[in-house]
């Protein structure tokens, strides 16, 4: 099996990252990670933030930025992105009115296209990050198929979070293999549990879903990498298939009774593990 060099997504350790950006990139390093993914750079100028990656060693591979503010200035987002030196930035999460079967849907495709295309003036690749509504479906294709279908792989390639792929319904080796040639980046979620309610609370975002969660909670939570009900030989094994070149550990919020930074540890370790 490849040995794929591993990122951690830093909304997994937000408050750590918060409270001390560079002690916590160090903490990262020390955990055995390659690189890291960002979301945000919690007041830090794009100088800092390279800085501090060269000093611990991590490749400051890829970045979450949110739709709307890289719409509301797309060379100026994108460039400091690329002046960290990230060779990817990814659309993370859609809000409820640009999500499919909403009216601002078609917004994002042309936006996706746009972006795409500025991504790839200053020498980075725009990727989409899924979630579970996107395997809605529209005149009998998923939202998300949709989406790569009408914007091309030059502008567009996908970062298939694993958790998300399998509670939309569809397995998650399979799906990355459908993709084969445009999976750069994997994310690499483990879960327990079923899916309902307000889910995405667990994400630090006010969910609105369905309300009837106070009835039947549910039971759904996230997991270190490995502790869950996901299959990661057989998802590694289609990544390396699709020539997907990093794989980013990727969880929401602890659990188990551990910390966040102890939940990134396990995961680091259990696919170090595999080798």
């Amino acid at each position: 099996m490849k040995q794929f060099p591993i990122a951690l997504q830093l909304y997994s350790v937000r408050d750590d990252v918060e409270k001390d950006f560079g002690g916590t990139l160090a903490k990262v390093k020390a955990m055995g990670y390659d690189g890291v993914e960002f979301a945000g750079l919690y007041g830090h100028s794009p100088a800092e933030v390279k800085a501090l990656c060269e000093q611990n060693g991590l490749n400051p591979i890829s970045a979450h930025v949110p739709y709307l503010d890289m719409m509301a200035d797309p060379s100026g987002v994108l460039a400091d992105y690329a002046a960290i030196g990230c060779r990817y930035v990814a659309i993370p999460y859609l809000t409820e009115e640009y999500r499919p079967g909403a009216a601002k849907f078609d917004e994002v495709i042309a936006g996706a296209r746009k972006l795409g295309e500025i991504a790839k003036e200053l020498g980075m690749t725009l990727l989409y990050h899924n979630h579970d509504f996107e395997f809605q479906k529209l005149g009998g294709v998923y939202a998300l198929d949709i989406l790569y279908r009408e914007v091309p792989p030059t502008l567009l390639q996908t970062e298939l979070d694993t958790c998300w792929v399998s509670v939309g319904g569809e397995d998650p080796a399979a799906y990355i293999r459908k993709y084969s040639g445009r999976s750069p980046v994997v994310h690499l979620k483990d879960y327990a549990g079923q899916k309902g309610g307000k889910m995405y609370d667990l994400i630090g975002i006010e969910d609105d879903g369905d309300d009837s969660a106070a009835e039947a909670p549910s039971t759904f939570e996230f997991r270190p990498v490995g502790k869950g009900v996901q299959d990661f030989p057989s998802i590694l094994a289609a990544a390396e298939e699709a020539g997907a070149e990093w794989v980013v550990v990727e969880q929401d919020a602890p659990s188990m009774g551990l910390t966040p930074l102890e939940c990134a540890r396990a995961s680091v370790d259990y696919l170090k593990s595999l080798r």
